[in-house]
């Protein structure tokens, strides 16, 4: 098979839209076209095709194609992975077509350019110049569902892998520097429920933003506390911090507010149990609570995902370093390094700036295509031939 050109694969996977959205279904797209498309290109070169629908998603599906010259080694090896879908776009801050790669200043703009579907046009140019009938060990691609929200596609293939790669590559934007940690995420709803009535007469009534300055004061002694308690050197931001990151609460100046929502999150170390988050914070607020029955609620707003490490002493990350010239460092955003290295040393590693993740006007710089090829090539040859 003969692919289309880089910026022509590039063009096509761009202009397909494979937003992932919790709260808004009409902009939870599903990634079928997209995986399909990517399992046509991959076939043509002799890959192995599987494609599976993830489930608690809207019709979304994780595809594995895989490369093997020997169907007795079905262990080792290296898998690319990569998630196909990108947050939203708000349209009025965007000055390009978020659907088409628009070239300019020597950067390439478009949603999901550089976060990060643009890493599986980077893996297929590669492949034009190995000869796959070289392959010693199996080369995997692995695509999955709804990482911007969930990460269920990334969950759900870790619980099911039956493969086992001597090193798997994240292709995350991060300028080409391995990355070797980062901390987990946990999200939560803090509902208050008060009881509405007349702003003349507040006895009648329970204000639930005034039970929310509570839970807040309580939050920000939780915040201190866990900055206090646990410490990892090894991030530059080396506590577990605390984001509230949005409230809502009221309808008018002259009503008591019967209704306060608070959405909060912790970025936890990788040591730490992300599971353990939502216990720690009802325990913060238990004096709260103890005072409202039954007026504050506190919900998980989506699973808790755990932190990650790959150890420095690992052989996949050493050789990594090696092949790149860099040492690997650690960051504070999260990524599905936490599943994935359930099943083999994970490093992330992708062209592009992780600054330009979630922004308008998304783009990757031109600067990181022929590095990112020989990366790619590199990898391949270390790992497989």
């Amino acid at each position: 098979m003969t692919l289309p050109s880089f910026i022509q694969i590039y063009n096509e996977l761009i202009a397909i839209p494979t937003i992932s959205s919790v709260t808004n279904e009409k902009l939870d797209y599903s990634n079928k076209e997209l995986i399909e498309k990517l399992a046509n290109w991959f076939e043509g070169l002799g890959f192995n095709i599987s494609i599976v629908p993830v489930p608690n998603t809207r019709n979304k599906f994780n595809l594995l194609a895989t490369y093997s010259n020997d169907s007795n080694i079905t262990q080792g090896g290296l898998l690319l992975s990569g998630h196909s879908d990108t947050v939203p776009f708000d349209d009025g801050l965007w000055t390009k077509n978020p659907f088409k790669i628009t070239e300019q200043d020597n950067k390439w703009y478009g949603l999901g350019t550089a976060d990060m579907k643009g890493f599986f046009a980077f893996i297929l140019d590669s492949l034009r110049d190995i000869d796959l009938k070289t392959l010693k060990k199996p080369l995997h691609i692995l695509a999955t569902a709804d990482e911007e929200i969930t990460m269920a596609g990334a969950a759900y293939f870790a619980q099911n892998a039956k493969l086992q790669p001597d090193c798997t590559i994240i292709g995350e934007p991060t300028s080409l520097i391995p990355i070797r940690a980062h901390k987990g995420f946990t999200a939560n709803v803090i509902r208050v429920i008060g009881k509405s009535g007349h702003s003349s007469d507040p006895e009648k009534g329970i204000n639930a933003i005034e039970i929310m300055h509570l839970v807040i004061t309580q939050l920000l002694q939780l915040k201190q506390k866990l900055k206090e308690e646990y410490n990892n050197d090894g991030f530059a931001v080396p506590y577990p911090s605390m984001n509230l990151g949005m409230i809502k609460g009221g309808d008018s100046a002259n009503r008591i507010c019967g209704c306060c929502e608070l959405l909060l999150d912790i970025r936890v170390l990788p040591e730490m149990d992300a599971n353990s988050l939502y216990e720690i914070v009802c325990n913060a607020l238990k004096p709260v609570m103890e005072r409202y029955p039954n007026r504050v609620i506190v919900e998980n707003e989506v699973d808790p995902i755990s932190g990650y490490e790959c150890k420095k002493e690992s052989p996949a990350l050493i050789e990594v370093e090696k092949l790149l010239g860099k040492a690997a460092e650690t960051v504070n955003y999260s990524t599905e390094a936490p599943f994935l290295n359930q099943i083999s040393p994970t490093i992330v590693l992708g062209p592009g700036s992780i600054e330009q993740a979630h922004q308008p006007d998304e783009f990757v710089s031109m600067e990181y295509l022929k590095p990112t090829k020989a990366a790619i090539q590199g990898l391949i040859k270390r790992f497989c031939i």
